[in-house]
């Protein structure tokens, strides 16, 4: 079986809903964290992590919105809510640092011009937990998570600035 990543909150391929996009630098959405919902990881899993990233942020090495790392490998889904404060994050699970700054989900903030990508991406690794905390840089989970993953599976949601 294939590993498969959804939500309740939008599908593949759509547009953000706004409650997932950030209050501020120009926006004033919701900036409420999607649900996601996995299914069918690898044989071997023995962790989650779950990121969101754009790679179309003008910076010259996109944009980090979320990284939540360590989540345990009984784990399926995180709740709406979960990345923003409101409760939901598995025992043990911690973000790290976005581009914003702050250690919780930061939706979507494009400046004016063409949609940008926002790939929430679950990946499957072969390690209980990666040596990341609350300060550590959407990089460095990343760079982490690269050297343990078994698998990922993504889904993309699309937001231009009005």
């Amino acid at each position: 079986m294939a590993f498969k990543l959804w939500s309740a909150d939008f599908k593949d391929g759509a547009t953000l809903p706004e409650a997932q996009v950030f209050n501020g630098m120009g926006h004033n959405g919701g900036n409420v964290s999607p649900h996601l919902a996995w299914a069918d990881a690898p044989a071997g899993t023995k962790s989650f992590v779950v990121t969101l990233y754009d790679p179309d942020a003008p910076t010259g090495s996109g944009w980090w919105h979320w990284t939540v790392a360590n989540i345990p490998a009984s784990s399926t889904s995180l709740p709406r809510g979960s990345g923003s404060g409101q409760g939901g994050l598995p025992r043990g699970a911690v973000q790290g640092l976005t581009d914003f700054g702050t250690a919780q989900y930061g939706g979507a903030a494009p400046p004016p011009g063409p949609p940008h990508r926002y790939i929430f991406t679950v990946h499957a690794l072969k390690v209980d937990h990666i040596d990341v905390d609350e300060r550590s840089s959407g990089a460095k989970v990343g760079f982490m998570t690269s050297m343990n993953r078994l698998g990922s599976v993504s889904i993309t949601a699309h937001y231009g600035a009005k």
